[in-house]
């Protein structure tokens, strides 16, 4: 989720909006993405297990 995030950030940051590829900007953006990259491979996966979790216990306690 905030994986995707910052990745989106540096490409805007790429194309000059603010600053083009090498301002301080983007190279913080850069270091951002670094850090996201995990984030990306990690909470989508745990997140679609949690979500299966809590509606096979939602159906278990409607039929009751």
């Amino acid at each position: 989720m905030g994986g995707g995030a910052w990745t989106m950030q540096k490409n805007i940051l790429k194309l000059a909006i603010l600053g083009g590829k090498g301002s301080p900007a983007h190279k913080a953006a850069v270091i951002g993405d670094t850090v996201g990259d995990p984030f990306k491979d990690t909470s989508g996966p745990s997140l679609n297990i949690l979500i299966k979790a809590e509606s096979v216990v939602a159906l278990l306690l409607a039929a009751l």
